[in-house]
């Protein structure tokens, strides 16, 4: 699973990226984890608010700081369908 964190590194998206981590450690997911902070590569991927997180291509959060628990049923959700 590839996971990327879309912001320019304020302490919302920080705090977003930590999230992340912490939803994956509990769930022991090895996922492929990248923070992207370039404000181009950002409207690349599609995402116009941040914080955002995208999995494999997808933003499944955007402009909202998502909870460890909702990131831990996304990505058992996601891990599934897979």
């Amino acid at each position: 699973m590839k996971i990327q964190v879309a912001g320019p590194g304020c302490p919302r998206c920080q705090m977003t990226e930590k999230n992340v981590f912490d939803a994956c450690a509990e769930l022991n997911l090895a996922a492929d984890i990248s923070h992207i902070t370039d404000r181009k590569q950002i409207q690349e991927l599609g995402v116009w608010t941040t914080p955002a997180v995208i999995v494999d291509g997808k933003i499944v959060v955007s402009g909202r700081i998502p909870s460890v628990p909702e990131l831990k049923k996304f990505f058992a959700d996601t891990g599934k369908a897979s």
